[in-house]
Formats: structure tokens, sequence, C-alpha cells
């Protein structure tokens, strides 16, 4: 093993591309970033034009390998290359020429909510949920299809007629990286999509043939790590490494906590905020709001994959409600001036801010549930609001992480935090105190991308195992409950109930 070898790691997220330089010691020795534009055509709809996403990866790895030159003058030898994703977003691009005849619809975007209640007026969503884990919502994939068919007959008879190919962000990615040779994912994004049985691992034709998807436009469904593709140099900015490991952007971050053991939970703050509780082999179904996903899919000798499970808690709007205080209010510069401002009062002065911008997750999922800031009177300052919004985040993963324990029966002995806001100390406080739980802060915000290196990583053999990976997880800090905030969680589920339903 050669100092300069490094595992390259692709953060496709909902804003940005990120591009890791990871060593075999587990640290981050460089890194890329890239904005590429969102689109908002109508009231909830999200789109993001796959070509300006492709733009964005090549100028946030060229980004990194620039990066590691300069600090250590030389360039670094790429052994692998893992991939990890925005989940749910349905993808289409043409199999010769790789272009996009239509935007993908973001995992964010509503406009199938009609879709999900006519679906659910049949009877079916029980079923569906036994099958997928899922629930009949707009957030995944496949009524982003069905609208897709319903509603841009140019596009659909082109994925009829086997021309142009469905995937979703990693399948899209890998298609470009391998100069459109191979049309894979791996099985916890194929878990995302409400066509794929949990039981069998498979694409369900019941499934397909519900959501009138042609089963052969979709990718062929691969483990998490291991031989999976390879890249072109020529397309690939001269890159010619394995693509070894993939995971959507949720299960990857569970990878980089090492929390490969059932038990293991996980809270990463992003755009949204996602809970993840690892349940070993068992497919453990939610009545009351969790998702039963795939945790992770290992390879063995025999070429069948063994695969882990996970009871997911998804929130669409967290470090989103923090960017619209931002762009939208105005009243922060940047989303790091949250911490300050928030820190200027010493509570929220009967303020609750419910961040229901694009409808609520779990526990409530409810499509049509909008943001709400109630409380408010003459001494309500931005400082007011911006508290409220933390705690807003912070009351979102409390009823998350208290339906994991009522449904499992088993209570968390601590939550591993990750993102963007976990760097703000008061929300972190403050999640201590709202969950009553023990918080220990990861080292590296950027664990999604570093969960895909370890992935790659262990696909090649540049990590012998998980027990390996487990020795290079760190953590920056512990909070611990230090505040009754009881009062406030009963506040909160008043406010939400107030929420629902606003957009019908």
């Amino acid at each position: 093993m050669h100092s300069s070898d490094r595992i390259l790691a692709i953060d496709a997220g909902t804003t940005g591309l990120t591009a890791l330089l990871v060593s075999h010691e587990g640290l981050i020795t460089a890194k890329g970033y890239q904005e590429f534009p969102q689109h908002f055509p109508q009231e909830g709809w999200v789109e993001h034009d796959l070509g300006e996403m492709w733009k964005a990866t090549l100028a946030a790895v060229t980004l990194a390998l620039a990066a590691h030159t300069t600090e250590h003058g030389s360039s670094p030898r790429i052994i692998a290359v893992g991939i990890t994703n925005q989940r749910e977003t349905a993808c289409f691009w043409d199999r010769e020429t790789l272009g996009s005849p239509r935007r993908a619809i973001v995992w964010q975007d509503r406009r199938s909510a009609d879709i999900c209640q006519r679906l659910i007026d049949t009877g079916v969503e029980g079923h569906l949920r036994e099958i997928t884990g899922l629930r009949l919502d707009p957030y995944f994939t496949a009524t982003k299809l069905m609208w897709v068919k319903e509603n841009d007959p140019h596009t659909w008879a082109q994925v009829i007629s086997g021309r142009v190919a469905i995937g979703t962000v990693d399948s899209y990615l890998i298609a470009r990286m391998t100069r459109g040779l191979e049309h894979v994912t791996d099985h916890t994004n194929a878990s995302r999509t409400l066509l794929y049985d949990l039981n069998s691992g498979t694409w369900s034709p019941q499934l397909c043939e519900l959501f009138e998807v042609p089963e052969e436009s979709l990718p062929t469904i691969v483990t998490s790590y291991g031989n999976i593709a390879h890249t072109d140099p020529d397309v690939f900015l001269g890159i010619d490494a394995p693509i070894s490991g993939i995971a959507g952007d949720q299960q990857a971050a569970l990878v980089g906590h090492a929390g490969f053991n059932a038990g293991d939970a996980k809270c990463s703050y992003g755009t949204g905020s996602f809970l993840l509780l690892h349940t070993g082999d068992k497919i453990i179904h939610s009545p009351h709001g969790l998702l039963t996903t795939v945790a992770l899919a290992h390879p063995d000798a025999s070429g069948i994959s063994r695969r882990d499970f996970a009871l997911e808690g998804s929130i669409f709007v967290t470090g989103a409600a923090v960017q619209w205080l931002r762009d939208g209010l105005g009243i922060i510069q940047k989303s790091s001036d949250i911490e300050d401002l928030a820190s200027s009062v010493p509570d929220s002065g009967g303020v609750v801010f419910v961040p229901a911008l694009t409808g609520l997750g779990a526990p409530d999922w409810d499509p049509c549930a909008r943001g709400l800031i109630i409380g408010i009177n003459r001494g309500t300052t931005a400082a007011h609001i911006a508290r409220a919004a933390l705690e807003g985040i912070a009351l979102e993963v409390r009823d998350v992480v208290d339906l994991m324990t009522e449904e499992t029966g088993e209570t968390l002995p601590y939550l591993a935090i990750d993102g963007g806001a976990s760097l703000n100390d008061l929300l972190c406080q403050l999640q201590a105190d709202i969950a009553r739980l023990l918080i220990k802060r990861a080292e590296q915000v950027e664990m999604t991308g570093l969960g895909a290196a370890f992935l790659a990583g262990l696909g090649v053999g540049f990590w012998d195992d998980t027990k390996e990976i487990s020795q290079l997880a760190r953590i920056s800090g512990e909070f611990s409950p230090l505040t009754d905030r009881e009062n406030l969680h009963v506040q909160w589920r008043d406010a939400i109930t107030r929420s629902l339903n606003w957009a019908n």
C-alpha cells in the first residue's frame, strides 16, 4: 500500500456534489464541493437537471484532486470509487447518448400526492407496506414514475421502447462514469423505490404492474460493496478505477458511524433529517410511521447477498428550515449564524415553529401539512424564531426516537449524529434535552461520503472487514440531557395538529 493511495467518495446531495479523498487511516485528506441549481417549476415541485449534476460531479472531483496535489505535492492514486446519493429521486436518461429527456423529479417533490391518494382509496396500501416496508407517499420513486407516465407521454414512450433508462441518482452517475456500459443500483437504493420486495430482495413484478413501470427499464440490483463496475478514464477525468461501493445517503452515514450491528442508531442533519436504527437480519414492520429499509447488502462467497435491515424515520425539512430563515426571511446571512442568534435569548418566548415546508414525514406523514410559526406576540424577535426553529428540528427527531423505542421495545443507549447542523452546539444540547438521550457527535461532518468510502474500500480489500472500519470511527463531542424540556414537546404536538392537511 502506497502513502498516496486514496478512496474517492462521491456524495451526490440535494443541493450540491461533494467529492472526498479518504486515506487508509479513515481521514478525509482532500475535498471538493460544487453546488448545482434547484428548479421549482410549480408549487411543491422540485427538479434537478441531470446534466448540471454531472458537470457538478466533474467539478467537485477536479477540486478534490487539485486540493490533494496542492497539499501533498503529488497526485493521489485512486484505488476505488464509492458513491452515495440523495435517494428516491427519479432519473431518466438516454442509454446511448446519456442525455436526459426531462429533468429528474427530486425526493422532496410532492406532485404525485393525488396519485398516492387515488391508490390509497383502492385499499392497496396495507399490502404494499408488507411487500416494501414503505408507505404510499410522493416521497418515493414509483409514484413519481407513475406521474411521468400520465403526464409526459413523450418521455414514457421512450421508456417503453427501451431507449430511456430509469434509475436513481447512483444509477445515473454510474452510467456516466462507465460511458453507459452499466445500469445498476444497490439494495439500499432499490428499497426506497416502492418497487422492491423486501423479502425476495428483487424488483417486484406485482408492484411494477401496479405502478405500470416496465421492469426491464430498471437497473440491475447489486450488493452495496464488491465488484460492481469500472470507470472509463476517457469520460471520468482520467480515473481508471473500480466502482466498488454504493449506498443511499442515510445508509452510507450509518456505515460512516460504523453502525454495523443491531441496535446501532444514527441521525443525519442535512436538508432533512433521517434516523436509522439497525435491526440486524430482522425485517421489522412499523404500523405507526417508520419505514423498513435495507441497511446494507453484503456479498458472500456464493454470490448471493446477505442483507441487513433498518427502521427509518424520515423528516423532510430540518436544515432546509434554516436555509429558509436565511433566504426567505433574511434574518441570518449564513446558516451558521443561527446558533449565535438563537443563543442570544434564553428560550423561544413561547414560539413554536413546525417546519413542514414540504409536508410532514415520520411519524405524521401528511403531504398536505404546511409550515407553522405560532405563539408570536409583540415581544417576539428574530432570535425567538431562530431558537424555535432549532427546537423544532430537535422535536421532530424526538418524535421519531419515541416511536422507535415504542415499536422495538428497546431504549436507545445513545444517538450518533452527523451533518452540517451537528456543528451547532446549541442544537446538539437541545437535542439531548428534548430527546432525553445521550448524543455523540461524529468528528467528521461528511459522514455520508465517509461511509461511501468505507464501502468502496471494503469492496477492494483496502480495509479487511467491518471490524477494522469500526476502529476508525471518531467522535468530537458528547451531549448529555441537562434540562427538562417536556413542556416544549406538549406544545409541539399541539402545533403539529394545527399544521395538518393545510394545503387541502
